[in-house]
Parts: structure tokens; sequence; C-alpha cells
């Protein structure tokens, strides 16, 4: 019969035991299992799968991003180097190169423009997932418990800053945006003549559709089309966005990193042209 008076196990912090759960999966108020997990499936695969993607990822953009050289090749402009904001950029005829940081930026002009995407990724719920199992092992899978003492969950700093997410989803915006008139100025050839099609006019219309597919279908958009009604009866056009939001965030796995390979091989096909390893093929 409880007393009122019952001590916990010894050896634990009072302050802990007072607050079921903040000792995670060894806390005295779950039961207690002795082995790490029950799992008897290669359940290990998928994090580190997943870990292995998105280090082959930052390995490449993070080369990319300092190499600051042979990211332009007319008509196509590297997707990590656009809008150019530095006097430093290479000439780019008709896009985005506008010289708001003038001639002190002496850095790769690709460092100015990669925080807004970078950031929209980093804070998005997806990759949270994806690198909290894959890299912090928070947890590394279902029904396997994680090595950490205790969980704060995204309380205190410095994943606490994951709540700015949306704010990133508004700078994201606009990028994609500049990267779509990026895809219609790929309608030219190498003399800034309209009315061509090349290979690399391809990649980056796949590119830039998966770019979209991948903002829209952020959970943040879907939050903001239709999050906060509601009557969705008396909001019919909105009502019927959030449906095919919906949609899109049902595949938002998918889609992160579709992106994500689409754009890394935007930037790359832009880097074999720039070297010379051969010549853009032209449809017509």
């Amino acid at each position: 019969m409880a007393t009122g008076t019952e001590q916990p196990p010894s050896g634990t912090d009072p302050a802990t035991a007072a607050r079921p759960g903040r000792g995670g999966v060894h806390d005295p108020s779950r039961a207690t299992i002795s082995a790490a997990h029950l799992r008897t499936d290669r359940w290990w695969l998928a994090p580190a799968a997943t870990a292995a993607g998105l280090l082959a990822f930052v390995v490449y953009s993070t080369w990319r991003a300092f190499a600051n050289g042979d990211y332009y090749a007319a008509p196509y402009v590297s997707p990590f180097y656009s809008p150019c904001l530095a006097e430093n950029c290479e000439p780019m005829k008709g896009g985005p190169n506008w010289e708001i940081f003038g001639s002190w930026w002496g850095l790769s002009p690709a460092l100015l423009i990669l925080i807004f995407p970078l950031g929209f990724r980093l804070t998005c719920y997806y990759y949270r997932k994806a690198y909290y199992r894959g890299f912090w092992a928070s947890p590394p899978a279902c029904a396997v418990a994680e090595p950490h003492k205790a969980y704060t969950g995204e309380t205190r700093f410095p994943l606490i800053l994951q709540n700015i997410h949306r704010y990133f989803f508004y700078a994201a915006l606009p990028v994609a945006g500049i990267l779509t008139y990026d895809t219609v100025l790929t309608f030219r050839d190498a003399s800034y003549e309209w009315g061509h099609m090349g290979l690399g006019t391809l990649v980056f219309l796949v590119n830039i559709a998966l770019i979209w597919a991948y903002t829209l279908s952020c959970h943040s958009c879907r939050h903001i089309v239709g999050g906060r009604l509601k009557h969705f009866s008396r909001h019919p056009v909105r009502y019927r966005l959030w449906g095919w939001v919906g949609k899109l965030n049902a595949r938002h796995m998918q889609l992160a990193w579709a992106s994500l390979l689409s754009v890394a091989l935007a930037d790359f096909y832009v880097y074999l042209l720039a070297v010379g390893a051969f010549a853009d093929p032209r449809f017509f």
C-alpha cells in the first residue's frame, strides 16, 4: 500500500524521479528491460543509409560552395550560386546577378545564398527525423532505445531554433522563384538566342519541378494554406488548395530526397559543362 513516503530507487536523482519520463528510456518510472532492444531484423540499415546519403550531399555541396568557380556555362547557372549577390560573380547575361554586397565580399558568392535553402531543409520536419536518427541516434529506429540519458526534445538551445522553420519557408519561396527564372533562361543557346533547348534544359526543368513540389509539400505550407481555418465550407478555395498541398505532403519524404538529388545533379551538370568535359547536347 502506498504511504506517500516512498523514496526513489537507490542512486536515482530525486529531481529526475519526480518528473516521469525525464530520464529517457532508463527512467525509473518505465519497465526495466536488460536487452538494448528486442528487434531481430537489420533495423540499422535505414539510419545508416540515411546518414550516408546526407553525408554525401554535405561533402559535395561544401566542396562546390567553397570552390568559387565552374558554376556558369552559358546559358546555365548552378542553383548553388543563383542569385549572385557579389561583384566577384562570373558574368551571367540575363541572369539574376545582383551586386548587393559589392566588392568587399571575397569568399564564394554561393555562401551568401545557400543559407536560405539550407536553413529551410535543415529545419524541415522530415530532415529533422532523418538526421536525428541517422547521426544522433535519437532514436536510431522504432523500438530501439536511444543512447542518451535524458530527453529534452526541441525545448533547449540549439534545437529550439528548429521552430523558425516557417520563416525559412518564406525565404525559400523567392529562391524557388529565382531558380524558375533561371530555368526559363535555359531555353537559349550559348549565344543567348531564344527558341533553343538542350539536355541541360531538361535537367533544370526536372530540378525546378521537384524543388517546387518539395517546397509546397512542406508542413508549414499546409498549415499556412488551411491549417488555421475552423470552417472549410466558408473558404472553398483555400480548402481546395489545402487538399492539394495535403496530397503533396503525403509524399514529403520522397520529394525531399528527390529534390536533394536533383539540385546536386543540376549543379554537377553545370560543373561538367564549365570544365569542358563535354558540350551540351542541343535538341533544337
